[in-house]
């Protein structure tokens, strides 16, 4: 066998406490430190000997200590993010300067909507991979030519003025092509420690991997089937789901539950209760990313195989701006989906959004109430946020609703950087203090939450902690909400949302 690049896998270190890049689909830090797995990077990680995934934010690895690891290795994959595309540059230029015979390709949501410009603003990146990337930084560490690599973007001749190649994408990966993978639980073993990865709505320690890629949604907003994961839906087959859930359970007697991290893994019920029917008899607990499509049956059939808690994404309590974000769903199908949730004995943690297009103070206070009737355990609150390559993104710079605002603060945490008539920019921060106040500050809310740390010290110490961070980044809010300046004025720019219902 030829000799194979030794490779190093990083997902960087952009920001202090950061996990918006390789493991996350929202790119900013959240309220309380938490982490996803860099589950995109593990692939590779384990098709390669030698190989070493390198997780930095988890680990508090700093950009010193990631430069020098570097330099023992021939060939590094950086999962960039569009929030720490800057950061990243300038921690590959320091990797080539400290080893000048380093090749170092960029994967993730940047490079894949603007390769060419990436290119151009990171002299030091040999080159780039669009969409899936699994299978192409392999092949060039086992010595294939770039002209050969398919969804490689590069300059000519290696040259830093070279016109830039786009080589043809490659088909997503199939069925038969994600069975053959290497269990990404088998390279967290090998490179990984699970005690660093915290998510507040998971149970302590957690481990996550996909049972799928894709998902056939068109939320205007969502970047991850717009860049990466795509919108053709592909899956594992059971018996390799189930193959991977057993190994995991083996590697880590520890972990207290796995998430399937999937962008949704409830679309397909026959799948689902097939899953489940195979789950019953292992008798562990799980939790999995859900739409609210699913019908009492399923529901009570994932309860009975051990589901635990659901990460949804209701998004919004007004009608047309769901429409508006094209979300496929209904306040009415959220309802009962939450309803029958309880009736099992499913937990939710609700995702909500500030900001899309149609977004107006009634709509805000709308879904505020929206929320406190679905009740779930846990929530988050997130500004909207137009990413290239989203439609989103398309429809604000149409509109003139961007502004030159950063997405993020200096420590990677979320701004607004969308406005509308009557709603400006620090009438969202305020916004997300408003919605948090009023969902957690209710008696019966605060009484869920001190329930859970009684008995338990682990969860209280955990608890604490994300409590001190919450109301740390609330302060900032509330200063950013009252330094920011007046909503600019609006010429010949929508009122409200298309008369259509139908865009972004």
């Amino acid at each position: 066998m030829a000799s194979v690049m030794k490779t190093l896998l990083v997902n960087p270190p952009s920001f202090e406490k950061f996990d918006g890049g390789a493991g996350s689909r929202w790119q900013a830090a959240r309220e309380a430190e938490a982490y996803w797995y860099p589950t995109w990077l593990s692939y590779a990680a384990g098709m390669l000997p030698g190989s070493r995934l390198l997780d930095a934010p988890p680990h508090h690895i700093t950009p010193e200590q990631t430069v020098a690891i570097a330099a023992d290795y021939e060939f590094v994959v950086l999962f960039t993010s569009t929030v720490g595309f800057e950061s990243d540059i300038r921690i590959a230029r320091r990797m080539k300067e400290a080893k000048p015979s380093l090749k170092i390709a960029f994967v993730g949501p940047p490079v894949e909507v603007q390769p060419a410009e990436s290119l151009a603003v990171g002299a030091d990146i040999d080159f780039v991979v669009r969409g899936e990337f699994d299978h192409a930084v392999v092949a060039f560490a086992e010595g294939r030519p770039l002209g050969e690599i398919p969804g490689a973007s590069y300059r000519r001749d290696g040259r830093r003025d070279g016109t830039v190649i786009h080589n043809p994408a490659s088909a997503p990966l199939s069925t038969e092509d994600l069975d053959r993978l290497p269990f990404a639980t088998e390279v967290y073993k090998r490179d990984l420690e699970i005690e660093r990865y915290n998510m507040p709505f998971l149970q302590y320690p957690y481990v996550s991997f996909y049972t799928s890629r894709g998902c056939p949604a068109l939320c205007t907003f969502c970047l991850w089937p717009q860049s990466l994961s795509g919108h053709t839906w592909r899956v594992r087959s059971v018996d390799n789901v189930v193959a991977e859930v057993e190994k995991a359970l083996k590697l880590f007697p520890q972990a207290k539950e796995l998430f399937f991290d999937d962008d949704t893994f409830n679309i397909r019920k026959d799948r689902v209760l097939e899953l489940c029917r195979k789950f019953k008899p292992l008798g562990f607990r799980w939790s999995c990313n859900c739409r609210v499509h699913g019908d009492y049956e399923t529901l009570k059939a994932m309860a009975d195989a051990g589901a635990r808690k659901f990460v949804v994404g209701f998004e919004s309590g007004d009608p047309q701006i769901l429409k508006n974000m094209k979300k496929g769903a209904t306040v009415e199908m959220a309802r009962a989906f939450a309803k029958n949730c309880k009736k099992v004995g499913i937990l939710i943690h609700g995702d909500f959004i500030i900001g899309l297009p149609g977004e107006t103070p009634e709509t805000i206070a709308r879904t505020i109430e929206f929320a406190k009737e679905l009740d779930t355990e846990t929530i988050q609150v997130s500004i909207a946020h137009a990413l290239p390559g989203t439609e989103l993104y398309s429809y604000a710079r149409s509109n003139n609703l961007m502004t030159s605002d950063a997405v993020t603060d200096a420590g990677g945490h979320q701004l607004p950087h969308l406005e509308y008539p009557g709603l400006g920019r620090q009438d969202m921060m305020a916004a997300v203090n408003r919605f948090y106040d009023a969902y957690y500050f209710r008696p019966r809310v605060i009484w869920r939450i001190v329930r859970k740390g009684i008995w338990d010290g682990t969860e209280r110490k955990r608890l604490y902690n994300e409590g001190v961070e919450f109301l740390k980044l609330r302060a900032e809010r509330w200063r950013y909400a009252r330094k920011a300046p007046a909503a600019r004025t609006f010429i010949a720019a929508p009122t409200g949302p298309p008369a259509s219902g139908g865009a972004p």
